[in-house]
């Protein structure tokens, strides 16, 4: 599918008409994190969006709504700027790990892995999914609170590394250790006490977390693990949140780590790598302002160096785990417009083909979004709106409040970063088929996910003989 298109030249800078800037004149493409649109969004000839040479209406009327289109070129670009924001600033060697919870697929596996990242995975499915996806067994690591036994003996067969966050991963690895041919590669999480600004759902570095050993629990459990032969302790792992837009937080985890590591080195676990977590948030509406991709790596790389050098430490390697700030701006859900409601004087709502089951994260966490419609990016945002779900429930909300052209049933409705936590915390909610998902490059549209069919709901159900119906 190959679509004349032709960059644009409007700065909306302010114009909260459209819900947010739709196109920023002075966009960096080595901040990806920071656009509202991915990199390449542009307006073609008749003044219709385009994502990577795609015209976005023409993808809905061809795979159908609501479907979520990635765009290849951002996704590249935030891999590229994570791996030399690291080279440039971290003086030792060093590995970003893509956080594939927040959009796992064979296809964005293929794609991070050849742009030479590693990979976090949280279950079987998404270690498959990352081993399927090329990503090499080496680069990657398993996390969990609650991994179950057949997890665990599927990482250590495939030598992937297994991060310990609790007693229970050592004990079932310890029953395992008969069957293991290779000692497991092990990385320690543990919470370092660290409290950020953000949804209390997303905090995973204070101390009263499900997430990772407690602190005065460290070095009992460096010791046991020193017994341990079935297993090589080589790094420690913390993370402190997600979405988050503040520094310090993650200079003052610098030192918290550097104090672990000298304790496990002293007690004689070869340490190499420190896993410092992700939490870098994006910028879904006007108003957010996270640091870019390169500010966060500077800020973490820098304290981790300094902490090291202050406590007399060999450098480790440093890793990290972003997800959302790498995928997040690459996506974006194309939704048809239906029907419509006007309530005098108190509100309009817009309903579409989608909500809740494909994005349930205004529901969760109050999320706010940029939507504009597909066809009349430019045109005046005359009216306010609140655009509903299709779903039997009052809170299926997607964005509430925003300004956007008159729309009628059938325009098709552009809702940007959307490329992180949609797709992959989709549902089935009132037996709604999940979206298809297509890949977009050059003026190429490639499925990369089949959109499922409501026959496709009934697979796994079962009805008992003495239910059946009577024929």
């Amino acid at each position: 599918m190959v679509i004349s298109s032709q960059p644009t030249g409007l700065d909306r800078a302010g114009d909260e008409g459209l819900c947010g800037q739709p196109f920023e004149a002075d966009r960096d493409p080595a901040s990806p994190n920071r656009n509202l649109t991915p990199l390449t969004t542009t307006v073609d000839s008749e003044g219709r969006l385009t994502v990577g040479g795609c015209r976005l209406s023409e993808l809905a009327r061809t795979y159908g709504t609501p479907l979520y289109v990635l765009d290849e070129a951002t996704l590249r670009a935030c891999c590229r700027a994570y791996r030399q924001a690291l080279e440039t600033h971290y003086p030792g060697p060093s590995l970003a790990l893509y956080a594939s919870k927040a959009n796992s697929s064979v296809a964005v596996t293929a794609l991070v892995a050849a742009e030479g990242l590693g990979l976090d995975a949280v279950s079987a499915g998404e270690l498959l999914t990352a081993l399927q996806g090329g990503m090499p067994a080496d680069r990657i690591v398993l996390h969990g609170n609650n991994k179950s036994r057949d997890e665990l003996a599927l990482a250590a067969r495939r030598g992937v590394t297994v991060v310990l966050d609790n007693w229970r991963d050592i004990e079932l690895l310890t029953d395992l250790a008969p069957g293991l041919t290779e000692p497991v590669r092990l990385m320690l999480r543990f919470t370092p006490g660290i409290e950020c600004h953000t949804h209390e759902y997303i905090r995973t570095g204070h101390l009263d977390s499900k997430f990772g050993f407690d602190p005065d629990q460290l070095e009992a459990v460096l010791k046991h693990l020193a017994a341990c032969s079935w297993g090589r302790l080589t790094g420690l792992h913390a993370h402190i949140g997600s979405q988050i837009f503040e520094l310090q937080p993650h200079r003052d985890l610098a030192g918290v780590m550097a104090d672990a590591l000298a304790l496990a080195r002293s007690l004689g676990h070869p340490v190499t790598d420190l896993n410092v977590g992700g939490g870098l948030g994006i910028r879904y509406v006007a108003s957010d302002d996270p640091p870019s991709i390169e500010e966060w790596v500077r800020a973490v790389a820098e304290a981790v160096a300094q902490a090291c050098r202050q406590r007399d430490l060999e450098l480790p390697r440093l890793l990290c785990e972003p997800g959302r700030s790498l995928v997040a701006s690459a996506g974006v859900t194309l939704y048809a417009v239906g029907s419509r409601k006007e309530i005098p004087g108190l509100r309009t709502y817009l309903s579409v083909d989608g909500g809740m089951s494909d994005n349930p994260r205004p529901i969760t966490y109050q999320s706010q979004y940029t939507a504009l419609l597909a066809d009349r990016p430019g045109a005046e945002a005359s009216e306010t709106v609140t655009v509903a779900g299709k779903h039997c429930e009052s809170g299926d909300v997607l964005l509430r409040d925003v300004a956007l052209p008159p729309a009628t049933s059938g325009d098709v409705l552009a809702v940007f970063s959307t490329g992180a936590y949609n797709a992959s915390m989709a549902s089935n909610y009132n037996r709604i088929p999940r979206p298809a998902a297509v890949l977009v490059h050059d003026g190429l549209a490639d499925v990369v996910q089949r959109r499922e069919q409501p026959e496709d709901l009934l697979r796994y159900d079962v009805l008992p003989a003495r239910l059946s119906p009577v024929s």
